[in-house]
């Protein structure tokens, strides 16, 4: 079983943790030094000792949920963030303070992308050839303060392949309301379809055909970052009664993936349901929580 130091002053390279009748104690870098009980989870550590930096460690210091005591409750809390519960709800169903969730959150939504960036790195060896992407609109704070979330998923499989939040300006009714109540607006769509379509260059095959609605801003992005791609614009639909209205009333729904992931968010995300009062105070926060929904949503929901 292969140890290493923590300590990134120590030059030694790994050594290998072998049997006493192999090679002398002498001899070893890393050895046992005795072992602790985790109360939490009912569980005794090994502990080890580096001869070279004089330093202790134990077998969890290397593990991603190092120093968390409630490490237990990370399956639950990362499952509740993707089924539509609040923060709040989370933290008196398990009975912790609400900034354990906090953390918590914080901490998934980093290790999330994280795994995001690998997962799309295997998909550049096997490029995709059905793309879907669209806007899905939500809010910061009140409704006078619009975000929008560009979604990209894989056609055949509804995986989400990417997704960026961006400030846009009220329109309609609430133009002028915006305007009067909170200043102009800087509309921030262009950059968050510009930094997508960057991303999709290493997962899209030359040749590949993408879909979406007939917005007449998409075509220049994909000039720019997708070379030699197919681009469908279809005509926009009314929305259906079931789905949270991301669902169209057409009897053949040619961006069914697409509005059928948005229907999933909207359900799965407290933050986008239609009537809520547990809404977006930072797009942060958004980001995050979208993170966290990306991985249980490719890993455990899609999976058959």
């Amino acid at each position: 079983m292969r140890r290493r130091c923590p300590n990134p002053n120590c030059h030694r390279e790994p050594s290998l943790l072998v049997s006493r009748t192999l090679e002398s104690p002498r001899s070893r870098l890393i050895v046992r030094k005795g072992s602790f009980y985790r109360s939490r989870d009912r569980r005794f550590i090994t502990k080890y000792f580096c001869k070279n930096c004089r330093r202790h460690f134990s077998a969890s210091t290397h593990s991603p949920d190092y120093r968390q005591k409630k490490r237990d409750l990370n399956p639950v809390v990362a499952q509740l963030f993707s089924s539509g519960m609040s923060q709040r709800r989370m933290a008196i169903l398990l009975d912790v303070n609400p900034k354990t969730i906090v953390r918590k959150f914080r901490i998934m939504a980093a290790r999330a992308r994280a795994e995001h960036e690998v997962r799309l790195n295997q998909l550049a060896k096997a490029p995709l050839s059905e793309v879907q992407f669209d806007d899905l609109e939500t809010f910061e704070h009140t409704k006078c303060k619009p975000l929008s979330v560009t979604l990209a998923v894989n056609k055949k499989t509804r995986e989400i392949l990417g997704f960026q939040v961006s400030r846009m300006p009220a329109n309609g009714r609430l133009a002028e309301i915006s305007r009067r109540k909170y200043g102009h607006r800087k509309d921030e769509r262009q950059k968050g379809w510009d930094l997508l379509f960057r991303a999709l260059r290493l997962v899209v095959r030359s040749g590949a055909c993408l879909e979406s609605d007939q917005n007449p801003h998409y075509p220049k992005f994909i000039r720019r970052h997708l070379k030699n791609v197919c681009h469908i614009a279809h005509p926009g639909a009314r929305g259906a009664i079931t789905g949270q209205g991301e669902l169209k009333k057409l009897v053949f729904d040619p961006l069914f993936a697409l509005n059928h992931t948005c229907a999933m968010l909207r359900a799965n995300l407290n933050r986008l349901f239609r009537r809520t009062w547990c809404t977006t105070k930072k797009p942060e926060g958004l980001i995050d929580h979208l993170s966290i929904y990306l991985r249980y949503h490719n890993t455990v929901l899609i999976r058959p």
